[in-house]
Parts: structure tokens; sequence; C-alpha cells
């Protein structure tokens, strides 16, 4: 074949490669579903836990980028400790290493028969699961196609005079090997990408163990550049979540290399000990690695949460999206103080609706993405509340309630409504404000000048009614009902004047959506606000 070809089979398998791992991790995500974060927020109480769900949930994801990243949303959130968060990433660590053990298998030949079963279940079957299967059985084969035709495409490599001395000064000097995993690794942005590669030239004859280990150690370090990527501009637990992958992943091949010609040893024994194939020794190498460093680091987890806080300073802040006050222990023996406990919980709640409103006004005026990221954090935060809430009530409810308490628990149940609404709203007027940066609509100074009167005429009409609600004052809760009116009459006094100023040529039609359905969005928020006042009103008569 001539070089044009070997390139096309190279570059075209590795494409198809790194396209089956995403394709089969998307499918793998439908079919596990919501479960995935739930397994990172149940069983992650000790850092060997932590390990345990990393582990999991980068096997169904098949890439520990995603694992590293969806914990980095869950130490943000609050579920999650930075402890517990690098119980986990080790985890991960552990969990890559599955997709170096599929691919030693050695199924090949038998690539394209698989993407032919996964491509009937999506495209002949009109069930969304099956589809959900198809799509993780055709990425399985689309993965093992994609190296075959690199494996085909590296061939050559063997006899090329450059790449042999390449490979024997990888062999003399490890360092110059590492180096080469994590350019590489780094280039690709997949670990699984660079170690099927790696596979693919120790079998095809191109380099000898020696050098394909330190390119292994490379890769591994390689993989956490993504994570630091995605921590660029991010809160300082997620730096501290991205940096604490990188030390993690140093200290191991610091140490290995240390040890290289035991390591060396063990691997070559262990392959011929139990007859493995040549991408089957990489895939054990490359576990037994990852292993043995957790195993290592994971007594010293306290430890390198104090060298990351160190070197990551700043205030860590984030959004408790856990329950607080839901102890199912009054459930049964005192439903009467379990309501005490829901309303408690429902003014959390409640406080966090006002947060995300000041959170979206800020960014209704400068536009920093700060202040979205925490009005989203919040609004994730509520519907959190709304279903722990939502269902400690209706076990409450199969008790039986005083006519008082029964009216207490019609209301709560009533505002945990109108509190996730509130948060749907918030989250609207971020993706108008979103929409409007992305498409450059500009809004006139005195558009603003009139959104920012409505923002806090609305804000102040939310406080007061969580103030009632906490309080149970009816003289507050009717003065949160005459304020609404006056957010009515604005709203009609807003849409006339944005009416005017089109009319005039001063606001674009653009603009003019983005404004009128803002304004929309917190005349809803005011009504929320007066059913919570109106709740509180029923409740005391």
């Amino acid at each position: 074949m001539d070089l044009q070809t070997l390139l096309f089979m190279f570059f075209g398998g590795l494409g198809i490669f790194l396209f089956g791992i995403k394709y089969m991790g998307d499918g793998l995500q439908k079919v596990a579903g919501e479960r995935l974060r739930d397994l990172l927020d149940k069983f992650t109480t000790n850092p060997l836990m932590g390990v345990l769900a990393g582990l999991v949930v980068t096997v169904l994801l098949q890439t520990s980028t995603g694992t590293t990243v969806l914990t980095i949303g869950l130490v943000n959130a609050g579920f999650m400790t930075l402890q517990q968060a690098i119980g986990v990433i080790m985890g991960a660590n552990i969990g890559t290493t599955v997709t170096a053990f599929i691919i030693g298998i050695k199924i090949s030949k038998y690539a394209l028969p698989i993407i032919a079963v996964g491509a009937a279940l999506i495209f002949f079957i009109k069930n969304k699961k099956i589809n959900n299967y198809g799509q993780v059985i055709f990425g399985f084969g689309a993965l093992f196609y994609g190296l075959e035709l690199m494996g085909t495409g590296l061939k050559p490599l063997r006899e090329l005079p450059s790449f042999i001395e390449l490979t024997i000064s990888m062999s003399d000097s490890p360092l110059l090997g590492v180096l080469i995993g994590t350019l590489f690794t780094v280039a690709v942005q997949s670990s699984s990408a660079s170690i099927g590669l790696l596979q693919q030239l120790y079998d095809q004859g191109a380099m000898d163990l020696a050098a394909a280990l330190p390119v292994l150690f490379g890769d591994n370090i390689g993989t956490t550049i993504t994570a630091v990527l995605a921590a660029i501009g991010a809160s300082v637990a997620a730096k501290r979540a991205a940096l604490t992958h990188v030390i993690f992943n140093l200290i191991g091949t610091i140490i290995v290399l240390i040890i290289f010609p035991f390591f060396l040893s063990f691997i070559s024994y262990l392959a011929v000990q139990l007859n493995l194939n040549l991408p089957m020794t990489i895939a054990f190498a490359h576990g037994i690695f990852n292993v043995s460093n957790t195993v290592i680091q994971l007594p010293f987890v306290a430890v390198l949460a104090i060298i990351v806080t160190k070197l990551v300073p700043g205030e860590e802040f984030s959004v408790e999206y856990k329950a607080k006050h839901l102890d199912p222990r009054f459930i049964g023996s005192s439903p009467a103080i379990a309501l005490g406990q829901a309303k408690q919980e429902v003014l959390r709640m409640a406080d966090f609706s006002e947060k995300g409103l000041v959170e979206v006004s800020q960014y209704l005026i400068n536009g920093q993405k700060r202040h979205s990221e925490m009005a989203i954090q919040l609004e994730d935060a509520i519907n959190n509340l709304d279903r722990k809430i939502t269902e400690y009530l209706i076990q409450i409810s199969s008790h039986s309630l005083s006519g008082q308490d029964s009216k207490l628990h019609s209301m709560l149940l009533d505002t945990v409504r109108d509190i996730e609404r509130i948060g749907d709203h918030i989250e609207n007027i971020v993706e108008l404000k979103d929409y409007e940066k992305a498409n450059k609509v500009n809004l006139s100074e005195r558009a603003l000048d009139d959104l920012n009167e409505m923002f806090d005429l609305t804000i102040s009409t939310l406080r007061e009614a969580i103030s009632c609600l906490d309080s149970g004052d009816i003289e507050k809760a009717k003065s949160v009902l005459a304020k609404e009116e006056l957010i009515d009459k604005m709203e009609r006094k807003l849409r006339k004047q944005h009416i005017l100023r089109i009319n005039e040529g001063k606001c674009s039609g653009s603009a003019g959506i983005v404004f009128v359905d803002i304004v929309s969005n917190l005349e809803r928020i005011g009504d929320h606000s007066v059913n919570i006042a109106e709740a509180v009103i029923g409740e005391d008569h």
C-alpha cells in the first residue's frame, strides 16, 4: 500500500475509534440514565466507596474525563466533599483501564457484524430502550473496526529506521516515552485512544515493552489535561478536583519510574505466566499501574485534599443541595414535628429562589457568567428539594393529622410547587440573557433601567412572601398582594413603553422579544409570590 492509503487508514481508523468510544459511552449513559448521578451521590460516603463509585461510572461512561467533570459538578453542588471527590477520581482512573482490556480481547474480525447488529437495533426497532442498547453495540463494533484500520495503517512503522531509533531511545530513556505519551493524549483528548494506539504498535512489533510502558504512563498524565481545561474559569472546587487528578497521576508515574526495572520484569513475567496476547499485556500493565497507584495513595486522601487546598487558595462557594431538616424518624413518631421540619426545608428552598432571582438580576446587568452559573445551581437545588420535600410530605400524609396540621400540610405542598415554578422562571431569564449575548442583541439603556426597576419590585415582593411564610404574619401577606398589583401595573406600562420604542425605531424586534419575555417571567414570579402569601392567609383562617 502507498503512503496516502496508510495515512488515510490510520487517521480514518482513529476517527472511527474515537467515535465508537463516544457513541458507546453515550448509549451506556442513556441506558443508565439519572442513576449515574444518584450512584455518585449515594455511594461516596467515604473515599473507598468513592473509588468503587468512580470505577462503575467510568465503565458506564467509557471516559474518566466525563466522570471527573460529573464529580466536579457534584462538589460544586455540595453533594460531595473534596475528599470524597478524590476517591471518585481514583476510581475513574481504574475504570478507564476497562477499555484497554476490551481492546485486548482482539475481536476485530467480528467488528463489522457487531456494527450490523447495532445498526439493526437502532434503525429497525421502534423502541427507545432497544435503540439505546443498539447504540452501545454499534459503538462497541466501531471501536474495534477503527482499531483494525489503525493497526493496518501502523504496520509499516516497524520497518521505518527513524521510528526504530525513537523506540530504542524510549527504551533507554523512559522519561522520553512519558513525554510522548502525554503529548499524544493531550492532542487526541482521549487516553483510551492513545492507549489503543499503543496496543496496536506493540501488537505490530513496532516497539518493545520497555518503550511501550513509559508511553502508557504518559497517557495517564495526558488524560488529566482535559479536566484541567474544563476547570479553567470554573469554581475553586472544580480547579481543586482537576488539580487532584494531575497530582495523583504524576505521583503514580514518579513512583513507577523509580522502580521501572522491577515493574518491567513483573509485567513480562505476568505475560508469560498468563499467556497474554500483546494488547492484553498492555491492558494488564495499565490496570496494575492504576490499581497500585490507588492502593498506595488512598490512605493519603486527606493529605492530597490539604495540598490542593493550599495550591488553589480561595473561598469555596457552593449550594448545598441536600435536604437538612427532613428526618424520616419523625414521620411515624410525631407527624406534627415532621411537618415543622418540612416547613424549615421549604423556607430553605424559598431562600434559594430569592438568591437565584438576585443572581439573575446581576447577570442581566453585567453578563458575568458566574452569576448565571450560580442561578442555574440554585435552580438545580430547588428542583432537588422539590422532589425530596414532596416525597417527605406524601409520607407524612399517610399518618393521621389534626385539622390544623392537615391545613399546614396542604399549604406546604402548594408552596413547594410555587417555589419550583419560580425556579423555572429564573432559568428562563438566564436563557433569555444567554440568547441576548449569543445573538448580540442590544437592549437600550431605558429598557435596562425599566427591567432593573421591575426586578427590584419582584425581589422585594418575593422576599416579603418568604418572610410571611416564615412568620405567618397576615399583614405582611396582604402587603405582598398589594405589591403584586404594582407588578401587574408595571408589566402593562412597560409593554406599552416597549411598543412605543419599537415604533420610534429605538429598539430592534429581537431586543423587544427578549425584553417582553423577561417582563413576562417577572410578572409570573410575582403571581407565585402571591400564591405563597394567599396560602399563608388561607392556612391562618
